[in-house]
């Protein structure tokens, strides 16, 4: 029972792993065994996230810098992976952002930036990590949803109806794809996250006492996501402990989501 959870000879690929939820990902995959190759628009960070678990936990890391919302980008990854490892047997679609805004004040330029990163993002790593996966009739595909696919915000403070788009798609996207694909030994499954503090939601989110004590008020635990709550999941999706899990969307958000 207890290798059902060790990522040893598994090469895992994280996209949005320079901060936050991505960066945790990638410890918490490392210490179970995994070899990284993580990408972000920011190489400064990733290398600071490599040098981290290289030195902590001995595995290789190779950093990319790479724009998910850029099919170029996308692709000269993949092949630079391929390269180096020559599979992939692990896809973490973490890269998103949040923007503020409804329908009717939200720029064009910012929604069509939400979908890009968010929804496209995935589709352009997952059309080239799945002809890999495929060929090894083995693969592990994990996307970052959101509560905020299956609630919308209830708080005027924030509005984000982009945001409740985009990860609503990505809930979509990931059955599509776990339907197709389960016959070639590759599962799809995603994470939705409950409120996390993490470099995205620092500067907003936690910044409002007005918004925390909503939220908490209206979610059953009554605080935030700590630290490191979301690896537990994130471990199970990626291990053979999940070997029959695919189309599953698994919220990790504190009861926020009951109804």
């Amino acid at each position: 029972m207890k290798n059902l959870f060790n990522l040893e000879g598994k090469i895992a690929v994280i996209a949005g792993a320079s901060s936050g939820l991505g960066a945790d990902a990638a410890r918490a995959f490392a210490e179970n065994g995994a070899d990284l190759a993580l990408l972000a628009r920011r190489e400064e960070k990733l290398a600071d996230v490599a040098t981290e678990i290289e030195e902590k936990y001995g595995r290789k890391v190779i950093t990319i810098r790479c724009d998910v919302s850029v099919e170029e980008d996308v692709k000269s990854a993949f092949e630079e992976i391929i390269k180096e490892f020559d599979r992939v047997d692990i896809l973490f679609n973490n890269a998103g952002i949040a923007l503020r805004g409804g329908v009717d004040d939200m720029s064009e330029s910012d929604w069509e930036k939400m979908m890009a990163t968010n929804v496209k993002g995935i589709y352009l790593a997952c059309k080239y990590a799945l002809p890999i996966m495929k060929e090894q009739n083995y693969g592990k595909i994990i996307n970052t949803a959101s509560v905020n696919a299956k609630i919308a915000d209830k708080s005027s403070i924030f509005i984000r109806h982009a945001y409740n788009a985009s990860k609503s798609a990505v809930v979509g996207l990931t059955k599509g794809i776990a339907a197709s694909h389960s016959q070639y030994g590759i599962t799809c499954n995603a994470v939705g996250p409950g409120l996390f503090e993490s470099e995205m939601t620092s500067g907003t989110l936690f910044k409002s006492e007005e918004f925390l004590n909503h939220y908490n008020a209206i979610n059953p635990a009554g605080r935030p996501g700590k630290k490191g709550e979301l690896n537990g999941p994130l471990l199970f999706l990626a291990s053979d402990a999940s070997s029959y899990v695919t189309g599953q969307i698994i919220y990790v958000d504190g009861g926020i989501t009951i109804i």
